[in-house]
């Protein structure tokens, strides 16, 4: 992956192109392995430009079955709906983003009070623990904000079994450094390493199986290939989908979110966008690198929606919208949501409402339904 993936939807279409005329076709067998920096990924990489849905999860799974067949593209289109049942399932379990933003910030007090503690979490981040392999994830994903899916999983596990450091705060450094950091599958990812989402069931990073998938480039000792999952009191509590508005009819001013940046394909139904405006709301303490991804996506989608619209460009602030009511794409949990203004319309995708009423268990449920999902 590039060290500066070019955030426009131009790019992630030349992305996504490139991956289906290229690696895609050996993705199934070929996508747990991780080759390393400055080699062509085995995973699309797309994920920068899915998070900020400058790409949508249905136009790239829709086009990895063109290219593929159903049978090819399974694996893929499996893999892409695993991000949308992260969603659906933070939707519905709010409570994890808040318990993990309440236990960072425990973990935090942690450290200024642990010298022991605030020691072992300075060589983590600083790639100095002396660990074959994540003491080099950790440098890349401070100098590119990425990692393959699977260094992440030995990333986490390791932190969190074998240094013995809080998870939440190895979620912190993901989700402020990666270029996808979203806050559903940032944190539920984790929870899972941890044994906390699937209780009892967690990942264990293995020496034989990081030497094996990194074609013997990381041979780690000393890792704890025994221990035990996290656990917790009582999990986080299922609620109900927070309910969708309809598109108001007539002119409507349009905000733009970096949780959606596609709006020529929001379903907008009779209302006509006579003005449009962009919300950046980038996740606590990210990166200098990711706040830049994040400004040019907006930027990028606002010129799209002023192109597509025929419409006004509005700097964000008070007024902005005037009399005309705002309609926005619904934000799942996170900071977008958090910031929105009050009286928004929110509306909904046909995939997230056909998908997250399916996420709110385990995901095969959701899995055994995407055809249903898919269907036109």
């Amino acid at each position: 992956m590039s060290l500066s993936p070019v955030m426009t939807r131009a790019a992630g279409l030349d992305a996504l192109a490139a991956f289906l005329a290229g690696p895609g076709a050996d993705y199934a067998a070929a996508r747990n392995t991780d080759r390393g920096p400055g080699t062509v990924p085995t995973t699309s990489a797309l994920s920068p430009y899915l998070r900020r849905r400058l790409l949508t999860e249905e136009e790239v799974a829709r086009a990895a079955i063109r290219a593929f067949g159903e049978r090819g593209a399974e694996k893929f289109v499996s893999e892409i709906f695993w991000r949308t049942y992260f969603k659906g399932h933070l939707e519905t379990h709010p409570e994890a983003w808040t318990r993990y933003l309440a236990g960072r910030d425990a973990a935090r007090a942690r450290l200024a009070a642990e010298p022991g503690l605030r020691r072992t979490h300075a060589r983590a981040i600083a790639g100095e623990t002396g660990i074959d392999g994540f003491d080099a994830w950790a440098a890349q994903l401070v100098a590119e904000g990425w990692l393959h899916n699977h260094a992440r999983m030995w990333f986490a596990s390791i932190w969190i079994f074998t240094l013995r450091l809080p998870w939440e705060l190895g979620a912190d450094v993901f989700l402020r450094h990666l270029l996808d950091g979203d806050p559903a599958s940032n944190t539920l990812s984790w929870r899972w390493v941890a044994g906390l989402h699937t209780r009892g069931k967690h990942y264990l990073a293995r020496r034989d199986n990081i030497r094996e998938f990194t074609q013997g480039r990381h041979d780690p000792a000393g890792l704890d290939e025994h221990a035990a999952c996290l656990d917790e009191a009582m999990p986080p509590r299922e609620g109900p989908l927070s309910p969708a508005d309809p598109a108001p009819d007539g002119p409507v001013a349009l905000l733009l979110h970096l949780d959606d940046l596609h709006p020529e394909s929001l379903p907008l139904g009779g209302a006509r966008v006579m003005r449009v405006a962009g919300l950046t709301a980038s996740v606590d303490g990210a990166s200098d690198r990711v706040r830049a991804a994040d400004a040019a996506a907006m930027a990028d989608a606002l010129a799209r929606a002023g192109e597509h619209f025929g419409c006004s460009v509005e700097p964000m602030g008070e007024g902005w919208a005037g009399d005309l009511p705002v309609v926005t794409a619904f934000a799942p949990v996170g900071p977008s949501a958090e910031a929105l203004p009050v009286g928004c319309s929110r509306i909904r995708r046909v995939w997230d409402e056909r998908a997250w009423p399916l996420s709110n268990r385990g995901y095969s449920r959701l899995r055994g339904a995407i055809p249903k999902v898919m269907a036109v």
